[in-house]
């Protein structure tokens, strides 16, 4: 059972580094803001790249070797060579749109909470942990035992008399009588 534990904790490690959760994160906001990126590049830049030729980006192409002939219904090359930069450039656009959107609303804001996290860890590493009120009593209990055992000294003194105080406010006489001192010399 604890090799089951020891492994679920390491890969509970490895899925908290920052990199292999910003990799998730990019993964599934990338694939979720896909089809919003590609509806703004159709629907915005394409229009406006359009206003002054095709379109669409998708038919922006260049005759790389003659003679080139474009099928007007299709828009594909029948001869000759074509290189399509509209295409990478729809592409490339996508690509940009996509990757500012995951970093401005996902890693930057990961990243300043992790920052926070880490400032609290190294404040609460750098001042002393606070004694509890129990802890202290059990110190001062135990100094009080040892001064008892020890025998000498006015702390003993002291824990002599408090010990032989009773609950009404009285002090009970005990073998050395009421000041703490044996009637025997």
């Amino acid at each position: 059972m604890s090799e089951k534990q020891g492994v679920l904790a390491g890969f509970k490690t490895f899925l908290m580094r920052g990199n292999v959760v910003e990799l998730a994160v990019a993964v599934v906001v990338g694939a979720a803001f896909t089809k919003i990126v590609n509806t703004v590049v159709e629907g915005v830049i394409n229009p406006v790249v359009g206003s002054i030729g095709p379109k669409d980006l998708e038919h922006y192409q260049f005759c790389l070797q003659s003679p080139c002939e474009i099928d007007d219904k299709t828009g594909e090359a029948v001869a000759g060579i074509t290189i399509k930069w509209g295409s990478v450039l729809s592409a490339s656009l996508t690509f940009l749109i996509t990757a500012a959107v995951v970093y401005f609303l996902m890693i930057v804001p990961m990243n300043k909470l992790k920052e926070r996290l880490d400032a609290k860890e190294a404040e609460e590493a750098a001042s002393p942990p606070q004694k509890t009120e129990l802890e202290l009593l059990t110190e001062i209990r135990d100094a009080l035992l040892a001064a008892r055992h020890d025998g000498d000294g006015p702390l003993s003194a002291a824990v002599l008399a408090a010990q032989r105080k009773v609950p009404g406010g009285g002090a009970q006489a005990g073998p050395e009588g009421p000041s703490g001192t044996s009637g025997k010399r």
